[in-house]
């Protein structure tokens, strides 16, 4: 059974920082292609981070240069260190792993609200 499961949501101010973890068990973690997205109150869900099984890493326009997408493959565990938040980051934050074209699998979800 595949579960992906988010922490380190929570509070913060304007300008402060969240680091997010998602622990995935039931994938071969280390040949899947990781993701974070945001989903804000009523709008939709938003592609924020992606990390491939080689390492390589993008960003949405509007987190690049204050979030930080990392993985451990040894403790099949993938990251996104949020720093310099802002109010428009609060949303529920979501993992996702996909492997080549197959539908990807995805967690519950984080809260991250952002106050200013």
């Amino acid at each position: 059974q595949v579960q992906l499961v988010e922490s380190g949501g929570g509070l913060v101010q304007a300008g402060g920082s969240l680091r997010l973890s998602c622990a995935a068990s039931g994938i071969g973690f280390s040949a899947y292609t990781m993701a974070w997205h945001r989903q804000g109150l009523g709008k939709q869900r938003d592609l924020v981070a992606t990390i491939t099984s080689s390492g390589n890493t993008n960003y949405a326009d509007s987190v690049k240069g204050r979030f930080t997408i990392s993985r451990d493959n040894a403790k099949n565990t993938v990251y996104l260190q949020m720093d310099s938040l802002k109010p428009e980051d609060t949303g529920v934050f979501y993992c996702s792993a996909r492997k080549l074209t197959f539908s990807p699998f995805w967690g519950r979800g984080t809260q991250v609200t952002v106050s200013s």
